[in-house]
């Protein structure tokens, strides 16, 4: 599977999506990559993941053949990076850090983001119906559900009493997530992985 392509690290990425004004933050990219890769529809390759991280017709113009040949070999890192991180089923939401109610609002609202259009956007692929096991079904409504449970968490009006109790059930939430994914990726992807290798090469 290995294409050869090294990550460059989460900082020169960064840097690399802001040059080519990509509105997907990084995590985000990962957690779509990540539910890209497990996904069971196998038409769907790097290629279609990373056009969907700009609206549709904005693109990057890539110039020259050079710049072309090393955008996608800085994704197509990024891709294999997660690509072992799946295969070692290591994928998680990234640590949070909060402090005050800004903080707790912001990051209800960016795991809503990461759960529902990273890993969930990514696996689904595009298609509105993707064949798999009830009980894969199943878990990929919950994790919907706990998506829609961090946007509730974020509208909430934040009692100081409360505060301590919102962060503990987040902390409780993201288990439940990683935990999901972590199920799928044992029981759905590990089994089949020859076969999604084939999206990379």
């Amino acid at each position: 599977m290995q294409s050869q392509n090294k990550y460059i690290g989460d900082d020169k990425f960064t840097k690399l999506l802001e040059h080519y004004q990509c509105p997907a933050k990084l995590t985000l990219i990962k957690l779509r990559f990540a539910g890209a890769i497990c996904s069971p529809n196998l038409d769907l390759r790097p290629t279609d993941v990373i056009s969907s991280l700009w609206p549709q017709n904005q693109q990057p113009r890539l110039q020259t053949k050079e710049e072309a040949e090393l955008f996608f070999k800085f994704f197509m890192g990024l891709w294999d990076d997660i690509f072992e991180q799946v295969k070692r089923n290591k994928i998680e939401l990234p640590p949070f850090k909060i402090k005050n109610d800004a903080d707790l609002t912001a990051t209800c609202i960016e795991r809503r983001e990461l759960v529902e259009n990273g890993w969930l956007e990514g696996f689904w692929g595009g298609c509105e119906n993707i064949k798999c096991p009830n009980y894969i079904a199943q878990i990929l409504d919950s994790l919907a559900d706990l998506a829609t449970l961090y946007e509730q968490l974020a509208n909430r009006n934040i009692k100081n009493s409360e505060f301590d109790n919102l962060v503990k059930t987040i902390i409780h939430t993201d288990k439940m997530v990683n935990r999901s994914i972590a199920f799928i990726i044992e029981n759905f992807v590990l089994p089949r992985f020859e076969q999604l290798q084939s999206k990379t090469n």
